[in-house]
């Protein structure tokens, strides 16, 4: 069970000898999201889920107050979702209740094995969950928040801090995990526990899908915000697959290119429509997906592409089966060509048929590309947030 405490007034006092002592600076905090907050159903009851005590692998989460923090580096804060290394501090930014940080890097602002609760209106850290080995990710719901280790992640209620599930995975250093973020709708996916295996936890339903989703080691994944598509990477990074959730089925696989490549990130448009993928081939692609997401949930659709012009075949397609699979293989719709030597994670913009893509060098792209005609996307704004002075 998760222990809240703080640093009291009282110098001989032990808030956590007693597991329902509150920190009197994260009381409001968490009464206000218990009002706020519509609970998910328990997770699965596979034996997986233990609510009372973690075992040996995580100490007690323990919350305390922390009146000397700093505010975290936005840049690392974006781009602590595609990487465990080089970073001073990894934060996962995203709508109130709260962000998180860990420490990491050659300084690290924080300890490695504890995540921090920022307060954002308050300009600090609130409180810390604490473990025995470290925090490799941090991802967040309004109403959960998943700390992944080496070969564990918890999954805790954001309300009261309260260890609601724990999962056991194959060695995952770069802290692979992903949430959906739709209300109602609980869906997490991570590794499992054999090379190229993705498990997906359904929680309304209770139910637990192992995928095979390659034959070499998984290295990125991604889930539509409906939790109802999963786009997989393997280590060789030619070949992006993209599965139904709910029964695992394998509903469409793109290529990336021929020769080998590490991917850093996927990502699905708000309606499933597109998914764009970075890699250190320095080339962001997007391609266009035939599915509809908001069918996969209920039944497999019949009906005819809703996007023919989404996904770019090879000219050779018509002899599919005779050569190669290469040859027959979906290509990505359009590219954006960027500078080699630094890590890239990319995303879909507010606007239509945009794409935003953030550096580790501290670099920020904002392009355009056309559905109809593909090719190379249009430039439309770019920063340098480390070098203010680079902008165009």
């Amino acid at each position: 069970m998760a222990t809240i405490s703080s640093f009291s007034s009282l110098p001989d006092s032990n808030p956590n000898s007693n597991p329902n002592f509150f920190s009197p600076m994260l009381q409001p905090y968490l009464e206000q999201q218990q009002q706020r907050i519509q609970p998910d159903p328990p997770p699965p009851d596979d034996g997986t889920a233990e609510e009372s005590v973690p075992d040996n692998d995580s100490r007690d989460s323990t919350t305390t107050t922390n009146n000397n923090s700093t505010v975290p580096n936005l840049i690392q804060t974006l781009a602590q979702s595609s990487s465990s290394t080089s970073r001073s501090t990894r934060t996962t930014a995203v709508s109130p209740p709260a962000p998180t940080a860990v420490g990491g890097g050659d300084s690290p602002q924080y300890p490695l094995n504890k995540v921090m609760i920022w307060d954002d209106h308050q300009s600090r850290c609130i409180g810390e969950l604490s473990f025995r080995s470290e925090v490799r990710g941090v991802r967040l719901r309004r109403d959960r928040i998943i700390v992944v280790l080496e070969q564990k992640i918890f999954v805790y209620n954001f309300a009261d801090l309260k260890l609601l599930h724990q999962i056991e995975t194959i060695a995952n250093p770069k802290g692979l995990c992903a949430v959906s973020q739709v209300a109602g709708s609980f869906v997490l996916v991570c590794p499992g526990l054999q090379k190229g295996q993705v498990r997906v936890e359904h929680y309304a339903s209770k139910r637990t899908k192992f995928i095979m989703a390659h034959d070499s080691r998984i290295a990125s994944f991604t889930l539509s915000q409906d939790g109802n598509l999963l786009a997989t990477a393997s280590s060789k990074g030619t070949l992006v697959r993209i599965y139904n959730t709910h029964d695992g089925s394998l509903l469409q696989e793109v290529r990336r290119g021929a020769d080998r490549a590490e991917i850093y990130s996927l990502a699905f448009s708000p309606t499933a429509q597109w998914l764009a993928v970075s890699s250190d081939k320095g080339t962001v692609h997007v391609f266009g997906l035939k599915v509809n997401s908001g069918n996969v949930g209920k039944e497999r659709s019949n009906s005819p592409d809703p996007n023919p012009s989404a996904t770019s075949s090879s000219s050779l397609s018509f002899i599919k089966g005779v050569l190669p699979k290469y040859f027959s293989s979906e290509w990505s719709v359009a590219q954006f060509r960027l500078p080699e030597g630094s890590q890239y994670i990319v995303a879909f913009g507010h606007q239509k048929n945009t794409v935003v893509i953030l550096g580790l060098d501290g670099s920020f792209y904002r392009c355009k590309f056309d559905p109809a005609t593909g090719g190379e996307m249009t430039q439309l704004e770019y920063h340098n947030f480390l070098k203010p002075e680079d902008a165009f």
